[in-house]
């Protein structure tokens, strides 16, 4: 394998690991945010307890993030270094915006919300609270807006030429508002909800069949099945905006998505298929005109296929195809489960019904599986590209590392990673079993 698959493979291997925990962590925050609110309304012990709990955990999956996301910066420099001159100018105030007014402001108020249940009044620990949450959204902020950013540039002109050249920001907010950026947040948003919300269903299933921490694990159930309820429908809508986006401002990842080949004609939507690139046809179960009319509202409207772009500049038709639906598919799954499990509550039958809480126990991984889906379909789908229509992946690469080199630092990488995934989830099932005290300090201030 050259250099430069071993590169775009130890940049994906390593932030796709990465990518399981901050989404995590911004949609355990919303919970968190929930469960103190309750508390400091209420009074009630429970929903102290609750909230400590489900602090711990999230005091592990902060932990494991920072770690595992300090590695991919060190790549842009080592293994990317053409790029990262490019796009110097450009993500140099974003990622410093996220550095100074997010990462800082997060961890910062995380210490307070991890050490200062008996030290500060409930309403000071429950500011601290909602500071962690909204540090947490405001750092995906400007991740995305730097990664759409390379899906849509804006606000930007090139200065210099041939190996000097480089992007340089003339308006800084339309580089902000680039026109993927807003809609892509809200998308990544109602995808951690679900991440964060999903697995406090997981672990309150899991002690209800275990008829374990039963008043708990139907407070934390109830309260995670509003959220998921509510992130699994309002993603479904994002997921059709951004499509539409995607149709405006990269025609040929939105014709990857579906396998569409001809140049300008009505577009099928498949639900399942199967891409033969070599003949540029896609075999499947499909609905005709699907894909015509989700984006324009017309059977019969026309779109822009793969035909209409040379071969090297197509990105791998069927990879994406089958991620993209895969995603699909999981959303609705995820859309299903959770309003099932809204009406079984509503019923009476949750508590009672095994098959559903064993369901709800696994569907934890959905979320996860959805969110590295989506990213595979939307980085994969903007290839050859990786400043779309500026800039290659194969010119971003560095000149001078070697295949050896990055082999080496994979395989580092990898072995490193596997000891983090195996603490991680050693920590979690130690906090999961024995973490629940449900014993309240009487020291906590009013």
């Amino acid at each position: 394998m050259d250099a430069l698959m071993l590169a775009r493979a130890q940049f994906g291997f390593t932030i796709a690991f990465h990518y399981l925990f901050p989404p995590f962590s911004i949609g355990l925050g919303l919970i968190l945010v929930i469960m103190e609110s309750l508390y400091y309304l209420t009074q009630k012990t429970l929903y102290l307890e609750m909230a400590k709990f489900w602090t711990r955990i999230f005091g592990l999956v902060f932990a494991i993030g920072v770690a595992t996301g300090i590695v991919m910066e060190f790549q842009f420099g080592t293994n990317w270094s053409n790029y990262s001159r490019f796009v110097g100018d450009v993500f140099g105030s974003a990622l410093a915006a996220e550095g100074v007014f997010a990462f800082f402001l997060e961890s910062g108020f995380l210490a307070l919300l991890l050490f200062g249940w008996d030290r500060l009044k409930r309403g000071t620990h429950l500011f601290s609270t909602v500071m962690v949450c909204f540090g947490a959204h405001f750092s995906a902020i400007w991740i995305v807006i730097a990664n759409s950013w390379q899906q849509t540039p804006a606000g930007y002109h090139l200065v210099g030429e041939g190996s000097t050249l480089r992007a340089q920001i003339t308006n800084f907010w339309q580089l902000v508002f680039n026109p993927s950026s807003m809609d892509r947040i809200f998308h990544v948003y109602m995808g951690a909800w679900q991440a964060g919300a999903f697995a406090v269903l997981s672990v309150s299933a899991y002690y209800l069949l275990r008829g374990k921490n039963q008043e708990f694990a139907k407070a934390s159930l109830k309260i995670a099945l509003g959220v998921a309820c509510l992130a699994s429908l309002m993603q479904l809508f994002s997921g059709h905006h951004s499509g539409q986006i995607v149709a405006q401002t990269q025609p040929a990842k939105l014709a990857a998505y579906e396998g569409h080949y001809p140049a300008l004609a009505p577009a099928d939507g498949y639900l399942v298929g199967w891409v033969d690139e070599k003949a540029g046809q896609t075999h499947g179960l499909a609905v005709p005109g699907l894909l015509s009319y989700l984006i324009s509202g017309r059977f019969d409207a026309p779109v822009t296929g793969l035909s209409a772009f040379a071969p090297e500049k197509r990105p791998p038709v069927n990879f994406v195809f089958q991620t993209y639906h895969a995603m699909i598919a999981i959303g609705i799954s995820l859309i299903l489960i959770s309003w099932a499990g809204a009406f079984l509550l509503w019923r009476g039958k949750l508590y009672g019904s095994r098959w559903f809480l064993w369901v709800l126990v696994f569907s934890v991984l959905l979320p996860q599986a959805a969110n590295q889906l989506g990213w595979f379909s939307a980085e994969v789908g903007r290839q050859p590209y990786i400043v779309y229509n500026l800039m290659t992946t194969a010119e971003g690469l560095s000149k001078t590392v070697t295949s050896q080199e990055i082999l080496a630092s994979l395989v580092l990488f990898t072995l490193i990673y596997l000891l983090l995934f195996v603490l991680f989830i050693y920590l979690l099932n130690d906090k999961i079993q024995n973490g629940l005290h449900m014993k309240v300090e009487e020291g906590h201030r009013a």
